[in-house]
């Protein structure tokens, strides 16, 4: 198995690539076994993916049993594990900060850091507020003994935000307080992508599996776009498959899901294998 130093390396090295890369989201030890089998160089955890497989709504994930499920994810495979620690599990500076340690501590060499706070009357944290957040998480990280991948989220178009330039202004701030990575998820439109791209220094991380994108990885990497990840999807697309087969059980009568499953050796074989 790789060291985490080696790890931090690779992941850093993959964003300075030419092109575009995929990070897909497991949601949980298998998913991620079969990823890399499949031969994706680095995975992403999902809050939501893990929340939705342990029968809770998203955001809903204590620090710690979250950090127990990435270190599981990282321990997994033998690729870069970035981490999806949603707000940092705290408002303040040095809440963000302890997040990003505890996760260096357990094996991730990257984490994303949000801007949202959870609250429906206050969704995003203030501009000022949210870049000191991402400055507490960077200084963790350029401590590290190794590469640590520090992605900052600007969160406005998932909470209904629709507002570019403060968007931009956001993630350009978030370059300047040390992220590595930027990531405004929800950006669907050619232009506004192209936009973000013009506008920062830094790669950028752009979403496919929500509704009203639909761009492939060459069109993305035309626009300038570094990485691309799919956040709950994948989950989201595995458990459309069992409603699709529980349905046609209990409303058809008939069991030709069955065709479409994986074989049952091919399956063990994959997710029991370490050295994947």
């Amino acid at each position: 198995m790789a060291t985490q130093a080696e790890k931090g390396r690779r992941f850093r090295a993959l964003h300075g690539r030419e092109g575009a890369f995929v990070i897909p989201n497991p949601w949980d030890i298998g998913s991620a076994r079969i990823l890399v089998h499949l031969g994706f160089e680095a995975l992403a955890t999902t809050s939501a993916g893990f929340a939705f497989a342990t029968g809770r709504r998203d955001n809903t994930i204590a620090r710690c049993d979250m950090l127990a499920h990435v270190a599981a994810i990282a321990a997994a495979t033998d690729v870069p594990v970035s981490a999806d620690l949603e707000n940092g599990y705290g408002d303040d500076p040095e809440t963000v900060a302890e997040t990003i340690a505890q996760a260096a501590e357990v094996g991730i060499v990257g984490a994303s850091i949000e801007d949202a706070t959870g609250q429906r009357d206050h969704p995003i944290y203030e501009h000022a507020h949210a870049v000191e957040r991402i400055r507490a998480a960077a200084a963790v990280a350029r401590a590290l003994p190794f590469p640590f991948t520090l992605t900052a989220r600007a969160e406005n178009y998932l909470v209904g935000r629709n507002n570019l330039d403060d968007t931009i202004k956001r993630l350009q701030a978030y370059q300047e307080a040390g992220a590595d990575v930027l990531f405004a998820p929800g950006l669907s439109d050619r232009r506004d992508i192209a936009a973000v791209v013009r506008a920062v220094d830094r790669p950028l991380n752009v979403v496919m599996g929500l509704q009203g994108a639909r761009f492939d990885v060459a069109e993305l990497a035309a626009m300038g776009v570094k990485r691309i990840s799919v956040g709950s999807a994948l989950c989201r697309a595995a458990y459309g498959a069992l409603v699709r087969a529980a349905r046609e059980m209990r409303e058809e009568g008939t069991f030709g899901f069955a065709e479409q499953a994986i074989p049952f050796g091919e399956l063990g074989d994959i997710v029991s294998d370490i050295r994947v």
